[in-house]
């Protein structure tokens, strides 16, 4: 029992594969994001285009996308993946709110037969517009895409021989 049960250990590995190659997305030298065989990535290539689809395979230094081959030092920008809350999503949250908080006093001082000037108070004007400001300011600031090369880098390891 004890010789087939270390034949077993020792035949196992022929039948087993582990792990893939991987490439790693840093910040600083800070993990950020890992990409590996399976995963969507959207990329533009230091020649100006943008490609999109499902990493088929990662072999010597090589992404293959859609039976494409791309070195993964041809890659000069990656797409940000969408995170629970960005920069846009915050955004677009604040402007609403702001926007909402005008249209409410409007349709309050409306509904009360009010003047048109004693619908909006001092402090509900600047808690609007700080709001829609605010927003303005978090939509401009989403970021879009990371561009290699300055904080941030590409890193690729190759796990395993083939």
């Amino acid at each position: 029992m004890r010789k087939v049960l270390i034949l077993a250990f020792y035949i196992i590995p022929f039948f087993c594969h582990a792990q893939h190659d991987i490439l790693v997305l840093e910040k600083r030298g800070m993990h950020v994001r890992t990409y590996t065989i399976g995963d969507p990535m959207t990329f533009k290539t230091v020649y100006g285009q943008w490609f999109n689809g499902t990493i088929d395979d990662l072999r010597r230094d090589t992404i293959y996308i859609a039976g494409q081959a791309f070195s993964y030092k041809e890659i000069a920008a990656l797409s940000r993946i969408k995170s629970k809350w960005d920069n846009r999503t915050t955004g677009v949250i604040l402007m609403t709110a702001g926007i909402g908080l005008f249209a409410i006093g409007a349709i309050n001082g409306g509904l009360r037969g009010d003047e048109a000037k004693d619908w909006y108070t001092t402090s509900g004007i600047i808690v609007g517009g700080a709001f829609i400001a605010a927003g303005a300011i978090f939509l401009a600031t989403a970021k879009k895409y990371y561009t290699l090369g300055g904080k941030f880098q590409l890193q690729y390891m190759q796990i395993g021989r083939r």
